[in-house]
């Protein structure tokens, strides 16, 4: 069990607190177009105010590659962010991030203020983990408090660097429920436990299909990666998805399944098409009888059926990867079937980042799940079982 100590643990009073939150946004024109991560971050931030904390933000944004890159400033978000606490969020705008407008900033702070810093990736030293970067962070606070789930996985200096160089080193409110769904229920699930795992490539998958066979109960496997599965049983699969390099790779986990008791459910069927398009004919076939020139693009009728009854009694779900290409309104039947699926259950549901979050979403079916994680990349990792530098780095209870 992960147990980190959290804003919860401590006392802020009159202390210069530095939160590195995830406002990674999309920017258009300078307007923000989807704010998720702002409202995400505001509990712990108001948590922080509330103690009586002198609180400092920073984000990075985009990829300015250690360049001043002006249409990935911060201030846009400081300016929302203002809107949203209802106080006025400080904008420090130094090139360097942390220079002469963020020292004066900070030092004339009164308890309950807020500034937020610039990119912290317009220092080259950010990604590389520079030590200048991190102790020129860490000489701003006292304490240092991480609400980023989404770069968890990387070792950079505002998020574990910094931590080298402060004494209090705690998760913010959006880490902790990342730490407590993604961490301890896949390590410690109520049973019966269901994995359902889509996406396009087995390749990116590996080390989740690995890890996850040796916890689970069900394991459901759909989306473009199912075709390499479903080649590797001498099935056809016309010009769909497949890495034939990893047919070798399915046959072993299938008996990696079989060996531990694990059921792994395949797709018996799918939706196919003569083109990839949401216009192409199509046609539903037997899995493994697609014909030469059509294209599997998402699980068929009783492949639902298989799925959903699979997670009817479960009691907790992880869910990262679609079932087919939901994009496309037509190939986005198999995993809104899913996504109603696990909206029904009494089951914890958790869905891992990225894709299957944008679809859970967009469908409708967000508020219906237990925890949607914030981080793709990280919450992959998660459930590949390793150790996330940005996890690691705050302080154990």
């Amino acid at each position: 069990m992960l147990n980190k100590k959290s804003v919860d643990d401590i006392n802020v009073k009159g202390k210069k607190v530095l939160v590195r939150c995830d406002f990674n946004v999309p920017l258009i024109d300078g307007k923000i177009t989807d704010e998720n991560r702002l409202v995400a971050a505001l509990p712990t931030i108001k948590k922080l105010i509330a103690d009586g904390g002198k609180v400092i933000l920073c984000s990075h944004l985009g990829k300015p590659k250690g360049e001043p890159v002006p249409e990935l400033s911060l201030a846009p978000v400081a300016a929302r962010l203002s809107e949203l606490l209802g106080q006025e969020v400080k904008f420090a705008a130094d090139r360097e991030v942390v220079g002469p407008n963020a020292k004066a900033a900070v030092d004339v702070m009164k308890d309950g203020e807020v500034i937020l810093l610039e990119n912290t990736r317009y220092r080259i030293e950010e990604t590389k983990n520079g030590e200048a970067f991190s102790k020129d962070l860490a000489s701003l606070c006292d304490v240092f408090v991480n609400d980023a789930f989404g770069t968890a996985h990387r070792a950079h200096c505002s998020n574990v660097g910094v931590t080298q160089f402060v004494d209090t080193a705690v998760v913010g409110y959006l880490m902790q429920k990342e730490i407590d769904f993604l961490g301890n229920a896949v390590n410690n699930p109520e049973r019966p436990f269901v994995a359902i795992l889509g996406g396009a490539k087995v390749s990116s998958k590996i080390s989740v299909i690995e890890n996850l066979l040796d916890k689970v109960d069900t394991l459901i496997i759909g989306g473009g990666m199912s075709y390499t599965f479903s080649k590797a049983m001498g099935g056809n699969v016309g010009k769909s998805l497949l890495e034939e390099d990893y047919c070798q790779y399915a046959l072993d986990m299938l008996k990696k399944a079989e060996e531990k008791g694990v059921k792994l459910l395949l797709p018996v069927d799918n939706v196919i098409a003569d083109d990839f398009s949401n216009d192409a004919n199509t046609q539903v076939v037997l899995r493994g009888e697609i014909p030469d020139g059509w294209e599997g693009l998402d699980i068929g009728p009783e492949t639902e059926k298989i799925f959903c009854d699979a997670v009817q009694d479960a009691k907790t779900v992880v869910w990262n990867g679609p079932m087919g290409c939901f994009e496309m309104p037509n190939f986005a039947h198999g995993t809104e079937a899913v996504a109603k699926a696990l909206a029904d259950t009494d089951a914890t549901t958790i869905i891992g980042g990225g894709d299957s979050a944008a679809a859970v979403n967009q469908l409708g079916y967000g508020d219906k799940m237990t925890h949607i994680s914030t981080g793709g990349g990280a919450s992959l990792e998660f459930l590949e079982g390793k150790e996330l530098p940005g996890v690691a780095a705050a302080n154990d209870k």
